[in-house]
């Protein structure tokens, strides 16, 4: 019987210390003993992109493109080679992969590369030797053979386009926590782990905030229908599944978005900005009439170039309600906020999402005010007809 194929992401926290490195080496011996196929993706160790990003900072405040990506991708090496280290000390074949010894194609999109291609005859040479195969997540290499990086959570999405692209049974990503939250627990005491979330409800959270995955890798699970596992290297517990399989939850979380700028254009030059902003690969978090907002990295670069089109900059936050219903919030929410002496600077509402833009202060008061009052209670509500029915 053929065996089955295991895609199993490790982060930066998880692979912190050379002890956790020995924990991630067992958890992935436990799945090889199970007589199961292990490609490995694990992303740098804790604090080390950071570290590398600001000897950058130090050389240049705008460094080059095309050698941060040699620089970063720096971090991830040396995580594959201890991880192949350790299980060769404990008895198992591994071999370590940099992600262009694994043949990971990209586009030419420094520091935002998207994969392209992988080779598939490399993994499937050394899974046919019995090997656990152990890649360097978060990087590439482009045609002309240049060092590319996939943006901040990149390693996700190279565990996931590997798993896509291997034809994988399952794929997993272990994290610091043991699955997605309603909304990050270090600031609502009372989230809700989910036990599934669909990939519409998980992109919308991703792609305004929430952590846990990053949005490239949650697009790519949905394109091919691959289910993804969250789970913790730290608890036994089953994680959160995220899956094509409907959500049900009418408001399914908050997402939260800090160290944002918003930016006042002169209102004659705004549609031109935006434009620009685009093709300098700046991600706009808000954009209503000649308002913008982006991250605290990106303002020094715009201040930069566009100095004289820009009338005024001030620190704001985002907070994101990810859901199905939200025609009673949407209309209630600003009012109920105020009362709580929570000014809304501004809002829309699109689709499955209603954005709001608060003052930094404000943030985390609203976050526990809302959670409260649309999530916890409907929560405890379908909670209690469940077990009436049961």
């Amino acid at each position: 019987m053929e065996k089955r194929l295991i895609v199993q992401k490790f982060g930066g926290t998880s692979v912190g210390s050379v002890e956790r490195i020995q924990r991630v080496a067992e958890r992935v011996i436990k799945t090889k003993q199970q007589g199961q196929q292990v490609v490995v993706v694990v992303s740098a160790m804790s604090g080390e992109t950071n570290r590398l990003q600001s000897l950058a900072s130090e050389v240049d405040s705008l460094p080059n493109a095309r050698e941060l990506d040699v620089l970063l991708s720096a971090g991830e090496q040396v995580t594959v080679a201890l991880l192949a280290m350790t299980l060769h000390k404990l008895g198992y074949k591994a071999t370590s992969l940099t992600g262009w010894q694994a043949g990971i194609i990209t586009d030419d999109r420094h520091n935002q590369a998207t994969i392209k291609s992988i080779d598939h005859d490399k993994f499937k040479t050394l899974l046919n030797d019995d090997q656990i195969v152990i890649v360097a997540g978060f990087q590439g290499m482009n045609q002309n053979g240049d060092v590319t990086t996939l943006g901040r959570g990149g390693s996700d999405t190279t565990a996931v386009t590997l798993a896509g692209l291997l034809g994988a049974d399952e794929c997993q990503i272990f994290t610091d926590v043991d699955g997605v939250y309603s909304c990050d627990p270090r600031v609502v005491d009372s989230a809700i782990k989910l036990d599934s979330i669909d990939f519409s409800d998980m992109q919308a959270m991703a792609k305004h905030g929430a952590k846990v995955l990053h949005l490239p890798c949650v697009e790519f699970a949905d394109r091919y229908n691959l289910d993804v596992r969250v789970l913790s290297s730290f608890s036994p517990l089953q994680g959160t599944l995220v899956t094509r399989l409907p959500s049900r939850a009418s408001v399914c979380g908050l997402a939260l978005q800090r160290e944002v700028y918003r930016i006042d254009l002169a209102p004659l030059k705004a549609d031109a900005i935006v434009a620009q902003c685009q093709l300098l690969g700046v991600t706009l978090h808000w954009h209503s009439g000649s308002v913008v907002a982006v991250d605290s990295n990106d303002v020094s670069k715009l201040l930069q170039m566009l100095q004289q089109d820009i009338i005024d900059v001030a620190p704001v936050s985002t907070l994101t309600v990810v859901g199905a219903e939200l025609d009673e919030l949407y209309q209630k929410v600003q009012m109920q906020l105020l009362e709580n002496d929570i000014k809304v600077l501004d809002s829309f509402r699109c689709d499955r999402v209603v954005k709001l833009l608060l003052l930094p202060e404000h943030l985390d008061r609203a976050a526990n005010f809302i959670h409260a009052q649309y999530i916890e209670l409907s929560h405890y509500v379908a909670k209690d007809k469940k077990e009436l029915i049961l």
